[in-house]
């Protein structure tokens, strides 16, 4: 991302508070300096996405410029919300990583086919996410150009 760059807002769906706080370090250890946001379930993130209920305000609630999602989440899975946000012309452009503890083939192959942008499976050590989300924030905020959420329709 060059220094001109505002930081761009990762949304990460996870309904398990262990893992948000992890991601979080991951984060800022990896040093991504980008608006983090989080949502609990594919409810939330939906919610979230067309400004309902807690996150009506658009400016408490920006638009992502990537989503890192869980697939195995109550209420409404990873899954059920990828199909939705794929879906909908609004919101097909947010890029969307599965970070996940699932390996299941069945997984995999699904979310592609709902059109997931990437399928990770969640490190198991601290120093593991640490990398993925350093080879996240290089891959996604360095060498691939997002449309700026500001146009999007």
């Amino acid at each position: 991302m060059n220094a001109d760059a505002r930081p761009i807002t990762i949304l990460i769906a996870d309904d398990d508070a262990d893992d948000r706080m992890m991601a979080s370090e991951a984060l800022e250890e990896s040093r991504l300096a980008n608006d983090l946001r989080f949502v609990e379930d594919g409810e939330e993130l939906l919610d979230y996405l067309y400004h309902r209920g807690r996150f009506a305000a658009e400016d408490e609630s920006p638009r992502p410029g990537l989503i890192l999602l869980d697939l195995n989440m109550p209420r409404m899975d990873g899954r059920e919300a990828l199909r939705e946000i794929k879906s909908d012309p609004a919101l097909r452009s947010i890029p969307v990583v599965v970070l996940t503890t699932s390996k299941a083939e069945e997984d995999i192959y699904r979310t592609y086919d709902l059109g997931v942008n990437s399928f990770i499976t969640k490190p198991v050590q601290f120093e593991g996410l640490v990398e993925v989300m350093r080879t996240l924030g290089k891959y996604w905020f360095e060498i691939v150009e997002l449309p700026d959420a500001a146009n999007a329709s």
